[in-house]
């Protein structure tokens, strides 16, 4: 006799990290993913001096919810957002769970707190899936040394990709990402109507202090 597949949903608890202090005077909240095998306590660690100089500034870094040992069985941990085991029900969960998230913070934030979402390497794919499902519109989406999704839905990634500035951000010596691989990214986003920026810097796969600067910086110009 084979085997059947079932799914039970259960009670989990998700783990993030913040910056700032979340008030009724943030009027600018960063929502971050971080790539593969990575955690969201040293993922955060980047944004952090964006949040010290401005105090209407509130970082949110939520954690993939699977953890595993980086080599063997000991020694440095990761986090995954999905794999491609069982990838459907991966990403109906991580879409619940930042649904949730926003829904719990937002409404301690100002009324017209401008949201900005950026997922990095992995984290890129999954912000793009969760945005698809998303209650709430960010006023800017920032892809770093990650991908748009290809088996997404066409007609839902135009609805929720119109009028949404996109930045595409990769580092000139990145180990994953080629030229190739940028410009295929950027006839994608022509395709659904968007005309992203694109901004380099000299580096691997990697953050990078300079450009997250420049991009909070241009933030707060526009929001004057």
């Amino acid at each position: 006799m084979l085997a059947q597949e079932h799914h039970l949903p259960v009670v989990r608890t998700a783990r993030y990290y913040q910056v700032g202090e979340i008030s009724a005077s943030t009027r600018r909240l960063w929502v971050v993913a971080h790539g593969y095998g990575q955690l969201a306590a040293y993922f955060i660690r980047h944004f952090a001096p964006l949040a010290a100089t401005a105090p209407d500034l509130v970082v949110l870094a939520p954690e993939g919810l699977s953890r595993f040992y980086l080599q063997g069985t000991n020694g440095r941990i990761g986090a995954t957002w999905m794999t491609r085991e069982d990838r459907l029900t991966e990403i109906n969960d991580y879409v619940a769970y930042l649904n949730q998230l926003v829904e719990v913070v937002l409404p301690q934030a100002a009324p017209d707190v401008a949201v900005t979402v950026l997922g990095f390497s992995q984290g890129a794919a999954t912000v793009c899936r969760w945005l698809t499902q998303a209650r709430f519109r960010p006023v800017q989406l920032v892809l770093w040394a990650g991908a748009f999704p290809p088996d997404m839905d066409f007609d839902v990634a135009t609805h929720f990709l119109q009028d949404l500035p996109v930045t595409l951000i990769c580092g000139t010596e990145d180990e994953f990402i080629t030229e190739e691989d940028l410009e295929q990214q950027r006839h994608l986003f022509r395709h659904v109507g968007v005309e992203p920026t694109i901004l380099r810097f000299a580096g691997k796969h990697t953050l990078n202090a300079a450009v997250l600067a420049e991009l909070n910086e241009a933030q707060l110009a526009s929001r004057h």
